[in-house]
């Protein structure tokens, strides 16, 4: 943790194994974000009640957000 309170981590890739066989969906890209102190308490408290990791409720709020922005299909 930087000392300002800042959460620091690289981008990158997560390496795949030669006998993997994972699909493209499955690679996972690291990715840094900044969070004011009360919400990143919040996103630990959401985490600790459901017993997952903070990461899991980050792409959670992130899907239901991303499906939310989707248009609506017009028929």
């Amino acid at each position: 943790m930087h000392h300002y309170g800042v959460m620091w981590c690289k981008l990158a890739e997560r390496p795949m194994k030669a006998d993997e066989n994972n699909v493209a969906s499955h690679r996972k890209v690291r990715a840094s974000i900044s969070l004011p102190p009360g919400l990143h308490e919040e996103i630990e408290r959401i985490a600790r009640a459901k017993k997952v990791s903070i990461a899991w409720v980050v792409r959670d709020a992130v899907e239901k957000y991303l499906e939310s922005e989707k248009p609506v299909l017009k028929k």
